[in-house]
Formats: C-alpha cells, sequence, structure tokens
C-alpha cells in the first residue's frame, strides 16, 4: 500500500500561517493557533499528527471487527500530547469501544490498535531525508 503523494504550500498572507495541503484530489488547510501567530484557519501541523493516528486507530478497529464479524458498533479514539519535548514526546490515546464484545475481544482489539499503520510510523524508526528543490 503506498500513500499518494502530498503537497504543502505557504505564501506570506498575515497574520496567518495558512498552508494549504494537497492530498491526491483533497484539499486541507494547517495553520497555527492565534496565540502562536497563526491565523487557526485550520489545525495545526501537530494536531494533524494526532488525527491521522486516531483515524488510522478507529478504521483499523473498524475494519479487523468486520473480518471477524464482532459487534463492534462504534470507536472513538482521543487523543493529546502528555509530554512535549525535544527527545521525547508522549502521545495519549484512549479508545471507547460500543458494542456488546467480550473481554477477548477488546483486548484483542487494544493490541490491533498499537499495530495500525501510522502507530507503526510513530513508534519506528523514521527517517526524512531532505533536499532542496531547483
Amino acid at each position: 500500500m503506498s500513500a499518494r503523494p502530498v503537497s504543502a504550500k505557504i505564501g506570506t498572507t498575515y497574520p496567518s500561517y495558512a498552508t494549504q495541503l494537497v492530498i491526491g484530489h483533497h484539499h486541507l488547510v494547517a495553520d497555527e493557533p492565534v496565540d502562536l501567530g497563526g491565523g487557526d484557519t485550520g489545525p495545526a501541523p501537530d494536531e494533524l499528527v494526532l488525527g491521522a493516528l486516531g483515524a488510522c486507530t478507529a478504521i483499523t478497529l473498524r475494519m479487523y471487527a468486520e473480518r471477524k464479524q464482532w459487534p463492534l458498533e462504534g470507536v472513538e479514539v482521543a487523543l493529546g500530547f502528555d509530554e512535549r519535548g525535544k527527545d521525547k514526546n508522549v502521545i495519549r490515546r484512549t479508545v471507547h469501544l460500543r458494542g456488546p464484545l467480550d473481554e477477548t475481544q477488546r483486548e484483542r482489539l487494544l493490541q490491533i490498535a498499537n499495530a495500525c499503520p501510522v502507530h507503526r510510523i510513530l513508534t519506528g524508526q523514521v527517517e526524512v531525508p531532505t533536499t532542496l528543490a531547483d
């Protein structure tokens, strides 16, 4: 599975750091909160990371439960940073499962949550080779 290319473009509009994101045919906006000099016209980049983890977790759990034909009626994932730093970041993730699941199913879904692709990206070794275009 390969992700579609993503592009991010920013101009000089003040007081916003509004950045146009294009992912396939989807257009999104990222910005910074007003207290950080942005215009709050979209989620901040770190919030997008949390959103990606939350969405990936929810989708992965639903897909797994569907394959197993388990009675999962809904998933809600709450995320936030417990610690932010240069050398260590801690993301708190709380998963709420709805439906008449037994304890074995619930425990298995917790294991699956920790195996979603974005979780693996964030907890694995990541390299970001960066170059300047001509």
